[in-house]
């Protein structure tokens, strides 16, 4: 079947939208057309003037009447000069007729019939034809979002999604192996039922997929039904409740109905939170709409009626909202972790989104996997994309490792502000500020290494010095904790050696929010001070649900919250002394650093070691070329970094 077989079938709609439309307004037209001539045919002539009934019988009796027809009380007819005239006569009045024939006029009598009776009911009927007309009209358009039908309100909105529109497999999805695995057993009980239930065993009613946004949940869920190669249904939480009481449950019936009819299937509900929420957290007496959605849903998941065949995969982000009755054995038998990837995961997302980009041979994928730690699977999307776009913008035909470079800078912390005018001394204070932090990272045996340092003004950053690991981390030690303590006082302490003490900026504000963060998490959450010792004192973070707090108020005397101030102080204090001990005990480096970075602006790991090792960055003739400095007259806001750990750290651990 073609696509013009598809607009002309009856599953479509039937016929040519543009051809009904013209039909509609023909047939608007047309009743407009016999409205007025059924209003013209209702009055006695046409083209006559009216004239007062006195006026009629002066000219009567003047001799200026020719003819006159009577019809009860309308009388029409014409003068002598040949007008036409029209006036109606006075009840009762049985002297008009002599004084008529007195005068010598012509006299036509017919009876006052009246409107056909045809005509009479038509207009009498317009007022309820048009009532029934926009009733039909409006009802038409509610049908078209809420289903077929008079009653369509209780439609399910569930969209089936075949194969003809794009399949998707396991191939596609990547770097979530263990979530693929538990997905598995679904995909091979919809290939072969009979293999478990000759043991037996009963599959999972119902999977729940959590992670955070952008993790690949809806992803997966196509991908199982790309596998298994079943009917798809898809729909959000939000579709099943509306502002019309039983509408929700109305829906969930209608969808599982459909679901029936093409078993093997499977239902994926996104975003189950909008209607699996738990039950009594409203106001009232809770018997609200989407409290009944979820009763009717729970029903049909696990009730007297078995839906054999229907497996619910459902999606969020928030399962700690949801009603334990929806999580019990029976329905969402598992819940299936769908993580941010790590980075063999990241290299593997990342390999599947270059297949469709035309690659130069300098392109590794590792590298930028290791540049991008926390990244979900739809940033590294967003990533690939944004390079793609830089190489276009700049006329290459092919995308190489500096857009990608670029991309992953624009995404992390916004695009370069090379429109913005520094003086020479912020350029010249933001370079040793960035030098500052280098260098104490090199001579930090326990620091990650140094990926790049740069001058160039980023979205609220005047610069920036990137730390990549060399692999993902899943705890921190405390000697490494230290080494970023005092990394990220490396660019205050430069400012004072160099500068002096009066000419402190704020530019720190950032580093020193991120080192007094991890200098209290490591005394009130991994009991690394002596003095503290290994008791917790953090105050809670649980998610607060129905007036409960997964974590209590943590209690403690005026004594210990001093003493946890003292230890936080002596900690991030220790950081910068050893900040300052590296920094001027290496002084010649730091000025060495700083020069590059105010006359070549961006600086590659290798080339800050380079220089540090040889006094050279051993960058050649015709490499990479060296961004123009900005010109200098205009002063910029003191904040160097964005809120949050600075781009020269690693993110604050969140456990031992």
């Amino acid at each position: 079947m073609n696509d013009n077989d598809k607009r002309q079938s009856p599953e479509n709609g039937g016929g040519n939208p543009w051809m009904k439309s013209l039909l509609i307004w023909v047939g608007i037209l047309v009743a407009l057309a016999l409205f007025v001539m059924l209003l013209d045919n209702r009055s006695p002539t046409t083209g006559t003037a009216p004239i007062a009934y006195s006026t009629f019988l002066d000219k009567v009796e003047a001799g200026g009447i020719k003819e006159v027809n009577v019809a009860g009380e309308v009388i029409t007819g014409t003068q002598v000069d040949g007008t036409k005239f029209r006036t109606y006569s006075m009840p009762g009045d049985n002297k008009l007729t002599e004084t008529l024939r007195k005068n010598s006029v012509v006299i036509n009598a017919k009876p006052d019939e009246g409107a056909p009776f045809w005509q009479i009911m038509l207009i009498n009927s317009l007022p309820f034809l048009l009532f029934l007309g926009i009733a039909y009209f409006v009802l038409r358009q509610m049908q078209k979002g809420s289903g077929s039908g008079a009653m369509g309100f209780g439609k399910s909105r569930a969209k089936l999604l075949t194969q003809r529109e794009g399949k998707v497999t396991f191939d596609d999805v990547a770097g979530i192996d263990e979530a693929r695995e538990e997905l598995q057993e679904i995909v091979e009980f919809l290939r072969d039922p009979t293999k478990f239930a000759r043991l037996g065993g009963k599959i999972p009613k119902g999977a729940l997929l959590v992670g955070s946004p952008g993790t690949g949940k809806t992803l997966l869920a196509r991908a199982i039904a790309g596998e298994a190669g079943v009917p798809f249904f898809t729909i959000s939480g939000s579709d099943f409740v509306e502002m019309f009481v039983g509408v929700g449950a109305s829906r969930v019936r209608d969808m599982f109905e459909q679901a029936k009819k093409s078993a093997p299937c499977i239902v994926f509900i996104d975003e189950i939170d909008a209607v699996g929420r738990h039950r009594g957290a409203g106001l009232g007496n809770g018997n609200d709409e989407r409290e009944q959605t979820l009763n009717q849903l729970l029903v049909e998941m696990d009730g007297f009626e078995a839906n054999e065949g229907i497996i619910i995969i459902a999606a969020t982000n928030r399962p700690d909202v949801l009603d334990p009755a929806l999580l019990r054995p029976g329905r969402f038998d598992r819940q299936v972790v769908v993580p941010r990837p790590d980075i063999d995961g990241r290299v593997k997302i990342l390999q599947v989104h270059m297949k469709k980009l035309p690659l130069a041979l300098d392109v590794d994928a590792r590298t930028i996997a290791r540049g991008t730690p926390g990244f979900s699977g739809a940033d590294l999307a967003n990533l690939a994309n944004e390079a793609a776009l830089l190489a276009a913008r700049k006329g290459k035909r092919l995308v190489a490792m500096a857009e990608f470079e670029e991309a992953k800078d624009k995404v992390m912390m916004g695009a370069e502000r090379r429109s913005m005018v520094m003086t020479d001394d912020e350029k010249r204070m933001t370079a040793y500020h960035e030098a500052g932090h280098a260098i104490v990272s090199i001579h930090e045996s326990a620091s990650d290494p140094i990926h790049k340092a740069t001058i160039i003004p980023r979205g609220r950053a005047l610069g920036m010095v990137m730390r990549l690991p060399e692999r993902d981390s899943y705890s921190y030690h405390r000697d490494k904790m230290y080494a970023n303590l005092a990394v990220s006082m490396g660019g205050r302490v430069a400012e004072e050696l160099i500068f002096g003490y009066d000419k402190v900026s704020s530019g720190a504000s950032s580093d020193i929010q991120y080192a007094t963060g991890l200098a209290r998490d490591m005394v009130t959450k991994w009991g690394m001070s002596d003095k503290v010792g290994p008791v917790e004192y953090a105050q809670p973070e649980g998610e607060s649900f129905l007036g409960y707090s997964s974590s209590q108020p943590v209690r403690m005397s005026n004594q210990t919250a001093q003493l946890i101030d003292d230890e936080i102080k002596g900690i991030v204090q220790g950081g910068l002394d050893r900040a300052k001990h590296l920094l001027s005990e290496h002084i010649d480096q730091l000025h060495r650093l700083a020069g590059a970075l105010l006359e070549y602006e961006t600086l590659s790991g290798d080339e800050i070691k380079k220089l540090i090792a040889d006094g050279d960055i051993g960058r050649i003739e015709g490499g990479p070329a060296s961004a123009p400095v900005p010109a200098s007259g205009t002063s910029i806001p003191k904040t160097r970094r964005p809120q949050g750990p600075g781009p020269f750290s690693n993110p604050t651990p969140q456990g031992a």
